[in-house]
C-alpha cells in the first residue's frame, strides 16, 4: 500500500471506531469488532510512523505520526480498563468515578488520534507534492492544478 493511502484510511478506521461506540445497546459483538478495529488502528499506526521514518518528509510530520502511534497505544490500555470496569465503584466528584474518567480520557484520545491522522495525511500529501513551493499573494485562492494527463500515442 502506498504511504498516502495508509494516512488517509488511518483517518477512515479511527471513523469507523467512531461509529462502532456510537450505536446505542450494541451486541457483544461490536464490542470485539471495536477493540479488533482498535488494534488495527495500533498496526497502521506503526506502519505509518515506520513509513514516514523511512522518508526524508520533514520532521514535523515525523513528530505529529510518532505522537500519533503513541496515542493509540494510550487507546488500547485506557479501553482495557474500561472494557474490565476498572474504577466502576471509586468516586472521584460530583458522581463521576474513576471509569467515567477514563472513559472520558479515552474518547478524548481518540478525537486527539483522528485530528492528528488528518493533520499528518494531508501535510505529507502537500509535501509530496511539493505544494508548499508556490506561494500565493493574500486573498488569493487559486483554482487546483488540472491533472497531468499522459500523451496520447500518435495515430498511424
Amino acid at each position: 500500500m502506498k504511504l498516502w493511502g495508509a494516512l488517509y484510511g488511518m483517518i477512515w478506521l479511527v471513523l469507523l471506531e467512531f461509529l462502532l461506540a456510537m450505536i446505542p445497546l450494541a451486541h457483544p459483538f461490536l464490542i470485539y469488532a471495536h477493540a479488533g478495529v482498535g488494534l488495527l488502528i495500533v498496526l497502521v499506526a506503526y506502519y505509518n510512523f515506520g513509513a514516514l521514518r523511512a522518508t526524508t518528509a520533514p520532521g514535523r510530520i515525523k513528530r505529529i505520526a510518532s505522537a500519533t502511534f503513541s496515542l493509540s497505544i494510550l487507546m488500547v490500555v485506557l479501553g482495557a480498563l474500561v472494557y474490565f470496569n476498572v474504577g466502576s465503584s471509586w468516586q472521584i466528584l460530583f458522581g463521576v468515578s474513576v471509569w467515567g474518567a477514563i472513559l472520558f480520557f479515552h474518547i478524548v484520545n481518540a478525537v486527539a488520534i483522528i485530528t492528528q491522522a488528518a493533520a499528518t495525511a494531508i501535510a505529507y500529501d502537500m509535501w509530496e507534492e511539493k505544494e508548499f513551493l508556490n506561494e500565493t499573494r493574500p486573498g488569493e485562492v487559486p483554482p487546483a492544478p488540472a491533472p497531468v494527463r499522459p500523451l496520447a500515442a500518435p495515430e498511424p
